[in-house]
């Protein structure tokens, strides 16, 4: 026996350097824990400054984290900076982390730490000089604290993962702490504006440069194979660099180049939660962007990110919602609020969850620019949302008004001279709610959409750097096009990245759109193939798989074997940068139906006709304004059917709706047979938007009501039940139990939503 125990003491020690119990990312987290918080540091610093520790401080300190206790507030998010905790190689001061932790314990606060390495110390820039960012014009970046220096150097990357894992130790000494946020709006550089350099990109280190060889190593195995790809005569890997400027012979060595970013930025994540998890086996590890991807364009030289990419890398990726940042031309729309979080949720799908990982706190403030006041309703429309869409974790953004910086006097919860707010304590009021049901909110989730829509980088690239100002939002415009007709109707909808048709299980799809996808691989259009094969509906626009993921142009368009499963060609392409119209011929479809008799489709951009592929068998829907040729058609493929738009109809539909656009928008649902579960009085009303949402769980569903508008909205719902009877209802927000009947399958949900607010019903047999 005791021979037992020694060797049981042994495996213990020797655990942690054989990492055998450590969690990873592709491991679902599983919460007991829904963590809403405000950030806090300590004092009145703003985030990622820390406040120097006085002899008032612990009292001052205890007295803000207990008016937070006492407002709601289940959990404070706080921060440590590198520069700060780290002044001399391996001296570490966690004196503000011990105390916060210490005196958050005291008042029954949880704590989530947000770790800053953005801005470095000192030391490390004379230790390692040669590790300054450097653009692709060789101008080094010299750090003002931020940006900091490039973690492909291999000391600068061991002294960050040192830092990361001294932190995690000492946070693990304290049972209140809840989790970790690894990376605040992630990029290459972060915090810096490099406007004495024109078109600045990075990292153009030597150390990039190496880390960018062996990833090119990596993917095409040989100098050869290299040579043919990027058209060039490299005799040696040390010539090899990332490009520069753009030439009209080929781009696949910029497409690599962003391709490479992207998945720098996902490992350099990675890096991150393996360094915590030296530490720290057991708290939920996050991240977040600063907007989601879907606004990001792979041309943006400090570093874009994939929000999917990034949530493999870590329990949670999440977002920063800023719906007021600073000018009031700025502010969000409805279609904005929800887009946000739905297209995080969507990255997030694998990980049953996504964090808000900072929601705008009061006014915004940049310079001179000062948005709206935000108001107890703007809280409750903006984290109710994000609740209804699978967040897993809320975090306010921020406790006090920044107190320095371009952004002082802004995002503060309360006032500038500490007096409370009338939001900071309706916030508190939806953080009481989310606490005392949190089993509730933990164990549900979403119901699974019908709708797909395909985001995919690839496609901003089409035509390289040479081409990055020519359309630069076409790709979001599209996707938004669509996404807007989907969501205003309460139709749900993911979005699915192009990797996702290549590899992944689709068959809970009945309807998957490709918008602005001129830019493919065979795998993704032999993963179209199979999902229309197998009984689904696919939509595609003009040019789909025109280029491959090297920049080479396809025989025949649609390419990549495509004109198989859609059953047309491209004939001609017209370039009009104008409204186009698109004639209907059949208006018995089911998704031009909708249309009525006088309704057309309107196209941007491109208008494309098309001719029969191999004497296939086409429905002609719609043809070309222009030249009379067929331009809208729709083809039988196995046991499904494809839909071929010659133009860019979402394109069209954004920023302003078309109405007949999204009368067929909502038509290709019913075309592919979608199953809305869950209809409103006020589906695809433009003037006052009730998102409604449903989630579902072992004992039932959790229904919620989101008024966006200023109006107070009668409002029905309709809930599609499996069977008839009577169904307990318990509505969250305003604490209200009573018993419904189904008719013919149909629970009716009738209620008065107030302005700005939401309401949130449990729901069991």
């Amino acid at each position: 026996m005791r021979q037992k125990l020694s060797f049981c003491f042994l495996i213990l020690i020797l655990l942690p350097f054989f990492g055998i119990a450590q969690p990873h990312p592709n491991q679902v987290f599983e919460p007991d824990f829904f963590p809403f918080s405000v950030w806090y540091s300590g004092g009145d610093a703003r985030a990622p400054m820390l406040s120097t520790i006085n002899p008032e401080s612990e009292e001052e300190w205890r007295k803000d984290l207990q008016q937070i206790r006492d407002l709601g507030f289940n959990t404070v998010r706080t921060w440590v900076e590198w520069q700060r905790v780290e002044p001399r190689e391996g001296e570490y001061h966690f004196e503000n982390l011990r105390l916060l932790m210490r005196l958050a314990d005291e008042v029954g606060l949880k704590v989530f730490i947000q770790v800053y390495a953005d801005s470095a110390p000192e030391w490390l820039g004379s230790q390692y000089s040669d590790a300054k960012f450097t653009t692709q014009s060789g101008v080094q970046v010299e750090p003002q604290a931020a940006p900091g220096y490039c973690v492909d150097h291999a000391g600068v990357h061991e002294a960050m993962m040192n830092f990361y894992t001294e932190t995690a130790k000492v946070a693990n000494e304290y049972d209140n702490l809840i989790g970790w946020d690894l990376w605040s709006e992630p990029h290459i550089i972060n915090w810096s504006n490099i406007d004495y350099v024109q078109n600045a990109q990075f990292c153009y280190c030597s150390y990039t440069q190496s880390r960018f060889r062996n990833w090119l190593r990596e993917k095409y195995g040989s100098l050869d194979n290299l040579n043919t790809a990027w058209h060039r005569s490299f005799n040696s890997w040390n010539q090899v660099s990332p490009p520069r400027f753009s030439t009209i012979l080929s781009y696949t060595d910029y497409i690599d180049w962003k391709t490479f970013i992207y998945e720098k930025l996902q490992k350099d994540l990675s890096d991150r939660y393996n360094a915590i998890r030296d530490a720290d086996m057991q708290h939920v590890v996050t991240s977040h962007a600063a907007v989601s991807s879907i606004i990001i364009s792979p041309h943006m030289g400090e570093g874009a990110t994939d929000d999917f990419l990034m949530a493999d890398a870590v329990d949670y990726y999440g977002v920063s919602l800023y719906p007021k940042h600073n000018h009031p031309d700025r502010h969000w729309p409805a279609w904005r609020v929800m887009n946000m979080m739905d297209f995080s949720r969507s990255a997030n799908i694998d990980n049953n969850g996504w964090y808000v990982g900072e929601l705008q706190a009061g006014k915004g403030t940049i310079a001179l620019l000062v948005s709206d006041p935000v108001t107890p309703g703007d809280h409750n429309v903006w984290a109710w949302t994000a609740i209804s869409k699978g967040a897993r974790g809320i975090n306010i953004y921020a406790y006090h008004p920044m107190s320095s910086g371009y952004e002082s006097g802004g995002y503060g919860l309360i006032n500038q001279d500490g007096s409370l707010t009338d939001r900071a304590r309706n916030a508190g009021k939806i953080a009481q709610i989310v606490t005392k049901n949190k089993d509730l909110f933990l164990k549900s989730k979403p119901v699974p959409a019908q709708v797909a829509l395909v985001y995919n980088p690839l496609s901003q690239m089409v035509g390289g750097a040479q081409r990055r100002a020519d359309y630069p939002s076409g790709h979001h415009d599209s996707l938004i096009g669509y996404y807007r007709v989907f969501a205003e109707n309460n139709i749900d909808v993911d979005f699915i990245h192009r990797e996702d048709l290549e590899n992944k299980d689709l068959s809970q799809y009945k309807l998957v759109i490709l918008p602005w996808s001129m830019m493919l691989t065979d795998e993704a259009a032999n993963g179209l193939k199979r999902f229309v094969e197998n009984g689904g509906y696919a939509v595609a626009e003009a040019r789909t798989a025109w280029n491959d993921e090297r920049g080479y142009a396809s025989e025949r368009i649609p390419g990549m074997g495509l004109t198989e499963v859609f059953g047309v060609y491209e004939d001609q392409v017209w370039m009009r940068e104008e409204d186009l119209d698109f004639p209907l011929i059949d208006r018995q479809h089911p998704a031009t139906i909708p249309l009525g008799a006088g309704g057309k489709l309107t196209g941007f951009l491109y208008g494309s006709s098309f001719k029969p592929y191999a004497g296939s068998e086409i429905d002609i829907l719609a043809t070309f304004g222009l030249t009379g040729k067929p331009a809208l058609t729709v083809h039988k493929y196995g046991n499904g059917e494809a839909m071929m738009i010659g133009t860019f109809l979402g394109l069209a539909n954004h920023p302003e709706l078309k109405p007949g656009n999204a009368a067929f928008i909502k038509g290709l649902a019913d075309w592919a047979g979608v199953n809305q579960k869950v209809t409103s009085s006020h589906d695809g009303s433009e003037s006052a938007i009730v998102d409604i949402q449903l989630q579902e769980n072992e004992d039932g569903y959790l229904l919620f009501a989101i008024n966006h508008a200023e109006t107070e909205e009668e409002v029905s719902i309709s809930l599609q039940m499996e069977e008839d009877g009577t169904y307990s209802v318990r509505e969250l927000t305003q604490e209200d139990e009573f018993t419904l009947e189904t008719e013919d399958g149909v629970l009716l949900i009738e209620t008065m939503l107030p302005g700005r607010d939401a309401r949130v019903w449990e729901i069991a047999k």
